[in-house]
């Protein structure tokens, strides 16, 4: 599934790409400025999550409550230098819970990923103001 948006049309693509999940786990892979954070966010408003949604670059992992979805764990991995950041902060965990884990920069723990339950959406620039979300998984 491809998808090219604006900003403006972003709930479109947010309603098409949630129609399409079945796994828990969703890593979501593009450069920086492409716009992960502010797909995850729509994507997190569309599930009824009335917390702050933000990146969390330095804190490494954010959780919300969705009343459809229950907990959500919202992951940055931009910041880490090897997979063991990532196993200290205890992500085997997280991604073995069956809840929901929205992972940016899923690339850079690629090995410690399944291989099932899991989702890869890449977000890339089309122009200025247009994105192209592609899931690939």
């Amino acid at each position: 599934m491809k998808i090219e948006f604006s900003l403006n049309e972003i709930n479109k693509a947010v309603v098409l790409l949630n129609e399409k999940l079945i796994h828990p786990i969703v890593c979501f892979n593009g450069d920086l400025g492409a716009g992960k954070t502010t797909f995850i966010r729509q994507l997190c408003l569309e599930w009824g999550v009335m917390d702050n949604i933000s990146s969390p670059t330095f804190s490494i992992i954010n959780q919300y409550k969705s009343p459809s979805k229950g907990n959500v764990f919202h992951f940055d991995f931009y910041r880490i230098e090897d997979t063991k950041e990532a196993m200290d902060i205890g992500v085997e965990e997280y991604l073995d819970s069956g809840q929901i884990c929205l992972i940016e920069w899923g690339d850079k723990i690629k090995s410690l990923l399944p291989q099932e339950n899991i989702h890869i959406v890449e977000i890339s620039l089309a122009a200025v103001n247009k994105r192209v979300l592609e899931l690939k998984k």
